[in-house]
């Protein structure tokens, strides 16, 4: 089932969140699913006799109930009956809390707008709430819609890959959207200095990759549309998104470990960062 039963969505209030929210609860009503939303504030650790306030569950809490009432009002305002969760601590471990614990399949996270440095870092929460959860995860660019007309799949092959491949097209064959999948070989002049026997086995690689796309769609009945893109990866994916106007971008999150989840530049949160449309992460 390429149907969503669970989400939850992670707010904060930004204009990127409402947002968020507001599609959550269109895909809800498709998908009749139900949605959590999940508010974090930071969790006081300091002596509570020297700080002089009165009520410091108050004064810690009160901006995320407040959140949650702004929240509440949203999804009043758009018919969506939601769920809603206050917690304490450092936000990507409350989420990827929240999502395991309440069996969520899938996280749904707002993502803003901004300048190249900041698209490039991505949002230091989104990149590990990815790391981290083994639950999908659905960003959406402030301004964006959600529609499932036209997706476009970014594999390299690898395991990460394959369960986005199967995961779009479930959302394909189920939702009747165009699909299309690519395959970047990455080059640089370095690459090419190496001469065009290198090259050449690179494409061949790029080759059997859509391949198995080719087969697996076919199986399933989907039509599939096939690249093949040099480059910077992350660049040449988001290119091919613009150029198609593609709904939703795919993609795999290769599964890492301790300080590596935390570090950004990879081409899947590169992708998120520039992208104009909404990326749906799948983990293994």
């Amino acid at each position: 089932m390429a149907k969503y039963r669970k989400i939850l969505v992670a707010y904060d209030g930004s204009s990127s969140a409402k947002n968020a929210l507001s599609l959550a609860g269109k895909l809800a009503r498709e998908d009749k699913s139900w949605i959590k939303v999940l508010a974090v504030v930071p969790k006081y650790e300091g002596d509570l006799d020297l700080i002089g306030v009165a009520n410091i569950k108050e004064a810690i809490a009160g901006p995320g109930e407040r959140l949650l009432a702004e929240a509440r009002k949203i999804a009043e305002s758009e018919d969506i009956h939601i769920l809603t969760d206050l917690e304490q601590g450092e936000p990507y471990e409350q989420i990827v809390r929240v999502a395991a614990e309440e069996n969520c399949d899938l996280i749904i996270m707002g993502r803003r707008g901004g300048g190249n440095l900041e698209r490039e870092l991505m949002g230091s929460v989104t990149a590990r709430v990815i790391g981290h959860t083994s639950k999908d995860v659905l960003v959406i660019p402030e301004k964006s819609a959600l529609a499932w007309g036209n997706i476009l799949l970014a594999t390299d092959g690898s395991p990460s890959c394959d369960n986005a491949l199967a995961r779009s097209l479930e959302i394909a064959q189920e939702r009747g959207s165009k699909f299309a999948a690519v395959s970047v070989v990455y080059t640089n002049d370095e690459f090419y200095a190496m001469g065009q026997t290198i090259i050449q086995g690179l494409y061949k690689e790029a080759d059997k990759v859509l391949d198995k796309v080719k087969k697996w769609a076919g199986d399933l009945g989907v039509q599939a549309e096939i690249f093949i893109k040099d480059g910077e990866p992350h660049l040449a994916i988001v290119d091919l998104a613009t150029e198609r106007a593609s709904d939703l971008v795919v993609m795999g999150s290769h599964g890492r470990k301790g300080l590596t989840r935390l570090l950004m530049g990879s081409v899947t949160e590169r992708v998120i960062g520039y992208a104009n449309c909404p990326v749906l992460v799948c983990h293994i």
